[in-house]
């Protein structure tokens, strides 16, 4: 079975990433062995010369914007740049949180419907680490309302970020496997006050159940801290440990 294996730039850190930008993270992960990598919006310092220069290297685009902005109204103008951003570093899928859907929202799902009918960019909704937007009930319940709205939706399926809004991820999995599309690795760890990413292998949950639950033919990226004196050897063997936990 083939999947691409992809590298989220996050995973290098605020403080690599700035050092060096996003486009020397990405060619050092390709040279490892990833298929692709996931372009951050948060880390970019000079957008408008980064993204042209990641063409090419990107499958993804994430976006840190929600697609409801508070008070529960279509955020349009963050979707439009989210999409723009995609396009731009010729990403074929926008990764996205619902941000802050509600009641109110319903129906403002046609907007939505509007504005994707005018794009090939295919738009996967994340579960985030808040109550709002990466919860079980809070995600199912937006699926249902898109799919009666007409907008059916891909998944980008977090597998640490379930522990932060205290869900359980296998369960998570089992519920919503039939939406992903995409799968971020990501093992975790809990500190006194806190949990933090970890890599699967080091990782409290069940990671390998998790895995089988899910659709073992998408892409699965990486994003978790990737940190070592020989970095591109980090990358390769982290990179080999999701190709061996899928086969």
């Amino acid at each position: 079975m083939s999947f691409e294996v992809l590298i989220s730039l996050s995973s290098f850190g605020a403080a690599e990433v700035g050092r060096h930008g996003q486009l020397w993270c990405a060619q050092l992960a390709r040279v490892a062995g990833a298929d692709s990598v996931e372009v951050r919006g948060e880390m970019l310092r000079d957008a408008d010369a980064e993204l042209p220069a990641l063409n090419g290297l990107a499958a993804v685009y994430s976006s840190p914007e929600g697609l409801w902005a508070e008070g529960g109204w279509l955020d349009s103008a963050a979707l439009k740049r989210g999409i723009a951003a995609a396009t731009k570093v010729g990403a074929k899928r926008l990764k996205m949180s619902i941000g802050d859907f509600q009641a109110s929202s319903h129906g403002s799902l046609w907007g939505l419907k509007v504005e994707l009918s005018q794009t090939r960019v295919e738009l996967l909704i994340e579960n985030d680490q808040t109550v709002r937007a990466g919860t079980l009930p809070a995600l199912q319940t937006f699926f249902e309302v898109a799919d009666r709205a007409g907008v059916p939706l891909g998944m980008t399926f977090d597998m640490g970020n379930w522990h932060w809004v205290g869900e359980c991820p296998l369960q998570a999995a089992q519920a919503l496997s039939h939406r992903v599309r995409y799968v971020h690795c990501k093992g975790a760890q809990r500190l006194p006050h806190k949990w933090v990413a970890v890599p699967l292998g080091d990782s409290v949950a069940p990671w390998r159940a998790v895995l089988r639950a899910l659709p073992a033919d998408v892409p699965h990226a990486i994003e978790y801290p990737l940190a070592g004196d020989d970095l591109p050897a980090v990358v390769r063997t982290q990179i080999e440990f999701i190709r061996a936990a899928r086969a």
